[in-house]
């Protein structure tokens, strides 16, 4: 039987179940699950939960969602790039710097991957205080940006990404903006030809 439970030291309660919740269960419908904790459940429920080895539907707790491990699918990927919210120059060069948290939000990433891409990239080069809190400039979001297109977009490995930026330095700058130029160009379209 369920027992209600009352916080200031009254008995408990008996509770019977509804007359629906015995008319499912005579009719061999299979039953409604419903979420409730384990701190509404007596000694007895839990024990014959175990004994039975059944799982008892009043007793099924809903559990989060657990993340995938492992390497994510290219949908998921392209969402991703898709989702980065780094904002334009004119707002960008209003702070003199930004936090790793703030700019891990912008790109929807980890910390630790953006120290991972500063110990790698010679271009990121974000200022240390003195308790060694890393704090990025406008230019180093410029060039995680980039570092951001071509590990995620361009599909290109670290190192990869790394021989391309040198052996390409001055053009990489020029390429990226131009790509960002007609991306914005694409988008616009796009809203336009919606709007029709």
């Amino acid at each position: 039987m369920y027992k209600q439970l009352d916080l200031f030291g009254d008995m408990p309660e008996e509770k019977k179940p509804s007359p629906p919740a015995e008319a499912e269960r005579a009719s061999g419908a299979p039953p409604k699950l419903s979420t409730i904790t384990f701190a509404e459940k007596t000694d007895e429920d839990i024990e014959e939960l175990i004994v039975s080895e059944k799982p008892s539907p009043a007793l099924v707790v809903a559990a989060p969602k657990k993340g995938k491990r492992g390497r994510k699918s290219l949908k998921e990927m392209e969402a991703e790039v898709l989702s980065i919210e780094v904002p334009s120059d004119e707002i960008l060069f209003k702070k003199q710097y930004y936090s790793i948290g703030e700019v891990s939000r912008m790109f929807k990433l980890n910390s630790s991957l953006l120290r991972y891409w500063e110990s790698e990239f010679d271009i990121i080069k974000p200022r240390k205080n003195r308790k060694g809190d890393r704090h990025f400039r406008p230019e180093d979001i410029k060039n995680l940006k980039l570092i951001h297109h071509l590990l995620r977009q361009r599909k290109y490995t670290i190192e990869g990404a790394k021989s391309y930026l040198k052996k390409n330095k001055n053009k990489v700058s020029e390429n990226f903006e131009l790509i960002q130029k007609l991306e914005r160009v694409k988008q616009f379209l796009l809203e336009l030809k919606a709007g029709l």
